[in-house]
C-alpha cells in the first residue's frame, strides 16, 4: 500500500504553543519595554488558547531575556541583557567581566550559612575533624534579570568573619584577592549542561527542567591545597565563553601520538 500523500501544511500548523509564541511575538513586538503585559488570563483569552499553552509560549521568551514575570505582580517586557563574554584561560568574576565590557550585574537575593563541613567537603578542603565552613550562595542579576546563580563553599577560618557582612558584593573571588591573605594559583573548572533542579529553578525564575550551563570549580593555592569548592549555574544566553587553543603536532603513522619527548631507552629522567 502507497503511503498517503502529504500536501503543504496549512498557515499556521504547528504545536499549538508555537503557534501561540508567535503570536506573543506580535504581541511584544508592539508593547514598549517596561510596560506591563495583560494578565495571563486576559492574555490567553486574547490569543484564544489556554494558559497552560500561553506559559508553555511565554518560557521562550522568558529564557531569551524578553519578559520577566514576577507572580503577584505581572510580566513586564524587558530587553535582553548582553551576554558576558569570558575567556577560559584567565580566571576572573562576573563583575570585572561586566565591567570591562561597560556592563553591570549586580547581587540579587543571598544567603551566608556557618555549618559543620561534610565529610565530602573536609576531605576536598582538607580541614580537621568537626571544622567549619561558609557556604555563600546569591544570585547574580543583569539588570532586574536573574542570569546565575553561584554557590561557594570555603574553610571558616579562611577569612575574618567581618569581610561577609562588609563589603561583600557576589564575589567571592574578589574578596579573597582584596583580603591578599591567600596565595591563589590555579581554578580546575568542569563544564556540564544539567536540567534545573526545583531550587534553583525558583532562584532563577524559570521552569523546573529547563536546561542551564554549570561550571563545577576548585581554586587552589600555590600550595596545592583546595580554598573554594564552588558551582555557577548561568541561563541559556547569558555567558559566552571561549577558548584559545595551539595547534597540537600530528602522531607518527601507527604511533599513539607524538613522540619527540619520549626519552630514549636507558634514560632513568
Amino acid at each position: 500500500m502507497s503511503p498517503r500523500a502529504r500536501g503543504p501544511r496549512p498557515p499556521g500548523a504547528g504545536p499549538l504553543y508555537l503557534r501561540a509564541a508567535r503570536q506573543l511575538e506580535e504581541i511584544l513586538a508592539s508593547t514598549p519595554v517596561g510596560a506591563f503585559l495583560p494578565s495571563e488570563p486576559d492574555l490567553a483569552r486574547r490569543m484564544g488558547v489556554s494558559r497552560a499553552t500561553l506559559r508553555e509560549a511565554m518560557r521562550t521568551f522568558e529564557e531569551q531575556g524578553r519578559i520577566v514575570r514576577r507572580q503577584g505582580v505581572g510580566t513586564t517586557v524587558t530587553r535582553p541583557p548582553r551576554a558576558l563574554e569570558a575567556g577560559l584561560e584567565v580566571l576572573e568574576s562576573l563583575e570585572t567581566l561586566a565591567a570591562r565590557t561597560g556592563q553591570s550585574v549586580q547581587m540579587g537575593e543571598f544567603r551566608i550559612d556557618r555549618r559543620a563541613a561534610r565529610d565530602e567537603e573536609a576531605v576536598l578542603l582538607e580541614l580537621p575533624e568537626s571544622a567549619g565552613v561558609i557556604e555563600v550562595s546569591r544570585v547574580i542579576l543583569a539588570g532586574e534579570r536573574p542570569v546565575a546563580y553561584l554557590i561557594d563553599v570555603v574553610p571558616e577560618g579562611l577569612l575574618p568573619a567581618s569581610v561577609w557582612e562588609d563589603g561583600f558584593t557576589g564575589s567571592v573571588l574578589d574578596l579573597l584577592l582584596r583580603a591578599g591573605e591567600v596565595d591563589l594559583d590555579v581554578s580546575r573548572t568542569e563544564i556540564s549542561a544539567l536540567s534545573a533542579p526545583p531550587e534553583i529553578a525558583r532562584q532563577l525564575r524559570i521552569q523546573r527542567g529547563d536546561v542551564l550551563l554549570r561550571l563545577e570549580a576548585r581554586l587552589f593555592d600555590r600550595g596545592g591545597r583546595v580554598l573554594d569548592h564552588s558551582w555557577s549555574y548561568f541561563l541559556p544566553g547569558s555567558i559566552r565563553l571561549h577558548l584559545v587553543r595551539r595547534v597540537g603536532k600530528p602522531g607518527r603513522p601507527g604511533g599513539g601520538g607524538t613522540l619527540e619527548n619520549v626519552p630514549p631507552q636507558g634514560d632513568s629522567r
